[in-house]
């Protein structure tokens, strides 16, 4: 402040220069003096208000790659998953009625692991598709619902019936195999579902006359003797056996704890044989009954008339004591139906813990044949997803181990036990069962051995086992380099890792270890790069957070809120900085240093995002106008379209679930149900929601979302021009321009379609003069219909100038360019996100073009070893067959329809190479 004072106090006409002239005198010698001092305390000040911000965000330092190791999958992996869905096909195709709902589940075991959910849902239906017994459709149909996450839905029950029979809670209590009318809508509001037990004509025809009586106390149930006997081989013996009760015209029958009411209704379903009229402590009574004098009508009887009942968790808890007391088969599953199907709440509740986690509770389902394989795998997902280090989790595991039969099952089971541990730093626990899991067949497990080990300080056993796990593969995956680079050290580690890139470029640690070196070595826009390239096609939120961690490093306070605003986005509570802090708050510790934004800036922001495909950028302002206006369900809306976008299924559900919750109005509503139904594979069902809503109101959303639906299937000239007029009226009704463009470019993909370029292109035009930048790739697709090719070009070259995320832009100009160019697009097109197919299916064409068979192989093969995507698979199938290699070829197809079983080009030459492998083996 002294320094200010004298600085105002020096200025008179002489002090004005910066740079003094030479030979200054006194006053100037004094400026100078001013000026370095009021630099060097700037300077100081600086470094002290930097060294405090950099306290204060990054109170654990940056990170350091001595504490980076990758995260052990709980799914099950395999070395060459090819064979291995081959494999499940076979088993699939081979199996029987009674066989077939399990073979199916080890295929959703398989799909587990793999990014596409879809895969995984397809073959939990069809296991559902294909139970028989109540127990199994139970399971199925709750899991099915809980994958939907209905259960974050406001209003809705958990016993809500979605109309269809594979998940309707009444069609799974009736037993029998069924595949056909599994996707048939329901009988809920005509029936209830459970096979009532049929009333006898004969009840009614005749009046009958009581000849005996039972005394019971002080008072008589008069009875009909032989319809009494009729309820059971004891009953008969007694009345008409020879004792001396078939002489008696009244039997006292006080001992046998059989009340009045009781025994009233058991005279009653003798001559009714129908229960509706009693309340349910008495058809309990007939159970106890029931079971006692070895009734079987009754019981079963009761037993369907109980299950009936169930419809809370309040009542399941007390039912499920009596059923499990008397065997109820079916009132069990009801009450186990309810605790499913009001998952994960329940599992909070002690004594639906007591039932599935303790010994004696899976021991007493167990008893009645409801504890299975498929029950606790459904219930360790929903543990190790809730806290994977729990009690309770441990408990589920040790439960599925306990049913555990087949070896995938083992392998299944003892391996997720071994992730546990190892995240409770039990490692001899962990290593035992990670080693079971290995006897089993899984040699995945080996990871967790090796890892076992290593923590124990065994660093060269570790390393031995995953070196051994290489050399006794010819091909090698790139999860097993990525392993052995733990226990390496300098130039082999860093081999390694690039390995590891090089085979399965999706594996986010190398990438992580990469840039955190850079860190170390003070090269933070290298770090910031390297972090770039996995982010460019994968919103993976370990890297978020690195980047964010490495953005604070570099004092890059807006990247780094970005990115943390677009992480929390994806999973709301990450903690970062190794589980130490929650993201939330380093959003409220980074938001004062970086720009502040009105809510009408984030709108203009949104749009320059999503003009420039910048998809993270846009998720972030999304999480930012939230902040604000957390029940907009608009932006909810908004923010699970560009999750899809970034293929984050599971989080654009639980957005498009926030977005149907806080909206205000039923219209509303009805579409975004109908888009979770549409993206959880309920078409139909979402098509019922959008015309539900239009006979409430008209709006461009639900025209958007019937025309989409429909525009799902192949579309004949009709159903395309029926796709068209939705387009048109949604255009018509109020939007902004990002969702008026979106329909102005599906509108010209479906006048593509139907032939009508010009009309498309003006579609397109449109689209553009609203800075829809997708639209390029649809106007330069009407310029080479119309032998355009250069204009082609050009348009797809302004798509890349525009997008920052611009692979698929590169893929799409190679169409319109001669081979060299193409392959050099396709080169950076494969560089920027190797996940796409088409690059590596047009370069092995090529290679096979030029009689380079092998090398066309070897070009599939490598994308295959990390995405085994049907095109690719059915492409090198057709490879192997032309080569003469029917074997190969045989598991290459088999493997694809294991993914798709109805794709018919891979059927056809499924059969055509078998009939050739055995006319050769002939």
């Amino acid at each position: 402040m002294r320094s200010l004072k004298l600085a105002e106090g020096c200025k008179g006409t002489q002090v004005y220069a910066l740079n003094p002239p030479p030979g200054g005198g006194v006053g100037d010698k004094l400026l100078q003096h001013l000026q370095d001092h009021l630099r060097v305390n700037s300077i100081r000040s600086k470094s002290s208000r930097t060294y405090h911000q950099s306290s204060l965000l990054l109170p654990y330092g940056l990170p350091v790659t001595d504490l980076l190791e990758p995260q052990i999958d709980p799914s099950l992996k395999f070395p060459d998953l090819v064979e291995k869905m081959a494999e499940v096909y076979r088993r699939v195709a081979a199996s029987t009625n009674l066989e077939r709902s399990g073979a199916f589940l080890e295929q959703c075991a398989v799909f587990r692991g793999l990014s596409d959910p879809k895969l995984f849902r397809r073959s939990l239906r069809s296991s559902r598709q294909h139970a028989v017994d109540v127990h199994a459709k139970v399971v199925l149909s709750s899991w099915l619902r809980f994958e939907r996450r209905e259960d974050e839905l406001i209003g809705t029950c958990s016993m809500d019936c979605c109309g269809r029979n594979l998940e309707c809670p009444k069609a799974s209590l009736v037993p029998g195999y069924d595949p056909v009318t599994v996707y048939d809508p329901c009988r809920c509001s005509g029936s209830n579902g459970v096979a009532e037990c049929s009333t006898s004509d004969e009840a009614f025809a005749f009046a009958f006359e009581y000849d005996m009586s039972f005394c019971i106390g002080d008072e008589e149930v008069r009875c009909v003797r032989y319809k009494i006997a009729s309820l059971s081989r004891p009953f008969e013996a007694m009345l008409y056996g020879g004792f001396r009760e078939t002489k008696l015209g009244t039997i006292s029958f006080t001992q046998n704890g059989v009340s009045v009411e009781g025994m009233r209704a058991a005279e009653v379903f003798s001559r009714t044989k129908r229960l509706d009229e009693f309340p349910p402590n008495v058809v309990l009574e007939l159970l106890k009954l029931a079971n006692r004098f070895c009734c079987d009508e009754l019981k079963s009887c009761c037993d369907t008339h109980l299950a009936r009942l169930v419809s809370t968790l309040d009542e399941a808890m007390v039912l499920i004591e009596y059923g499990l007391e008397e065997s109820a088969y079916l009132l069990v599953a009801a009450c186990l139906q309810v605790f499913l199907r009001e998952l994960p709440s329940s599992m909070h509740n002690p004594n639906v813990i007591k039932i599935f986690c303790s010994v004696e509770g899976r021991e007493r389902l167990a008893s009645l044949g409801h504890a299975s394989f498929a029950l606790y795998f459904f219930l360790s997902q929903i543990a190790m997803e809730d806290d994977k280090k729990s009690n309770k989790t441990v408990m589920i595991l040790w439960r599925l181990v306990e049913c555990a039969l087949e070896s995938w099952e083992k392998q299944l089971a003892y391996h997720q036990l071994g992730v546990v541990m190892l995240e409770r730093k039990e490692y001899k626990d962990a290593q035992r069962a990670f080693n079971t899991a290995v006897e089993a067949g899984h040699l995945y497990s080996l990871v967790g051995v090796a890892r076992s080990k290593f923590k124990r300080d065994h660093r060269y056993s570790a390393y031995k086992i995953i070196n051994s796990l290489i050399s006794d593969h010819k091909a090698a995956t790139g999860w097993m380099h990525q392993e052995r680079s733990l226990y390496c050290s300098g130039k082999e580690k860093l081999i390694d890792l690039d390995t590891a890139t090089e085979l399965a470029p999706t594996l986010t640690f190398p990438y992580k270890f990469r840039a955190v070196a850079w860190v170390e070595e003070n090269q933070f826009n290298a770090a910031i790069s390297e972090l770039n390239k996995v982010l460019g096609f994968k919103a993976s939120p370990d890297c978020l957070e690195m980047r964010a961690w490495v953005s604070i490093g570099k004092e890059d306070y807006e990247g780094a809120l970005k990115d943390i605003r677009a992480l929390l986005t994806l999973e709301p509570n990450f903690m970062m900085f190794n589980g130490k802090i929650h993201g939330d708050h380093m959003v409220e510790l980074l938001r004062p240093l970086a720009h502040q934004r009105s809510q009408a800036d984030c709108w203009m922001q949104l749009f320059d995002h999503w003009s420039s495909v910048d998809d993270i950028g846009s998720l972030a302002v999304v999480h930012d106008m939230l902040a604000h206006d957390p029940g907009n369900s608009l932006l909810r809306f908004r923010q699970s379209l560009l999750l899809l976008r970034l293929n984050c299924q599971k989080a654009a559900m639980r957005s498009l679930r926030l977005a149907r919750n806080h909206s205000k109005l039923k219209h509303e509503r009805l579409v975004y149900e109908g888009w979770i139904l549409y993206d959880t594979g309920h078409r139909e069902e979402a098509l019922a929601k959008a015309e539900e809503s239009i006979s409430i109101q008209r709006s461009f959303e639900v025209f958007f979302l019937k025309a989409y639906a429909l525009a799902d299937s192949t579309l004949d000239p009709k159903s395309s021009e029926y796709v068209i007029q939705l387009l048109e009226e949604a255009l018509r009704c109020p939007s902004d321009a990002l969702r008026k463009g979106q329909a102005l470019n599906n509108l010209g993909s479906v006048y593509v379609d139907c032939d009508k370029l010009d009309l498309a292109a003006d579609c397109y035009t449109n689209a553009l003069n609203i800075k829809h930048t997708r639209a390029h790739q649809g106007l330069a697709r009407v310029y080479h219909l119309k032998n355009q090719r250069k204009a082609a070009y050009d348009e797809m070259t302004k798509l890349i100038e525009k997008a920052q995320n611009n692979a698929s832009a590169y893929e799409k100009r190679s169409e319109y360019c001669d081979r060299e160019m193409a392959q050099s697009d396709l080169s950076l097109a494969t560089e920027l996100d190797p996940l796409r197919t088409y690059p590596y299916r047009y370069r092995a064409a090529v290679l096979m073009d030029d009689h380079k068979e092998n090398e066309a192989i070897e070009e599939l093969s490598k994308a295959i070893s990390f995405k085994p995507d049907l095109q690719l698979l059915h492409l090198r199938a057709a490879f192997y067959d032309s080569m003469g290699e029917g074997a190969s070829a045989i598991k290459d197809c088999e493997a694809a329809l294991c993914i798709d079983p109805s794709h018919a080009d891979t059927l056809d030459l499924y059969h055509k190479a078998r009939e050739t492998n055995a006319t050769d083996q002939k």
